[in-house]
């Protein structure tokens, strides 16, 4: 366990919210992004599904003062592959996004690549819980 640091919390905390918004949008209204950005609308639902269950787990990290600091490597580890894996979905070829579907895809990598580097920051600011 470790006792969060203030960076670390409210980047994990921002994550969430990003997260959870980019959920919504992407569950609710996959059948009218998939037009809008050319991106397949199952890719976008099953998407949104998956950043439900993340947007908890980020969530709940983030409002603890003591946390695994397991936890947080694989949330830091999971944000650096999915921005590579954003990268490697458009030079793949696998989706064919329009324009404006390009820059949803890279604007989201980036912004998680760097809540990567921040929680990976803010872990390295959080000290050791010390068992009581």
């Amino acid at each position: 366990m470790i006792h969060s640091s203030t960076l670390l919390r409210r980047a994990l905390l921002a994550d969430a919210v990003f997260s959870g918004v980019s959920a919504l949008a992407m569950t609710l209204d996959a059948g009218v992004l998939a037009p809008l950005l050319q991106l397949p609308e199952a890719l976008l639902r099953e998407t949104g599904l998956f950043l439900i269950a993340y947007t908890a787990l980020v969530g709940w990290l983030a409002t603890r003062p003591a946390i695994p600091k397991a936890l947080v490597v694989l949330v830091v580890a999971g944000n650096a592959a999915w921005t590579l894996a954003s990268f490697v979905l458009l030079l793949s070829g696998a989706v064919s996004p329009n324009v404006l579907g390009e820059i949803v895809v890279v604007a989201q990598a980036l912004a998680t690549g760097i809540f990567a580097e921040l929680q990976y920051m803010g872990l390295r600011r959080s000290s050791a819980a010390v068992a009581a």
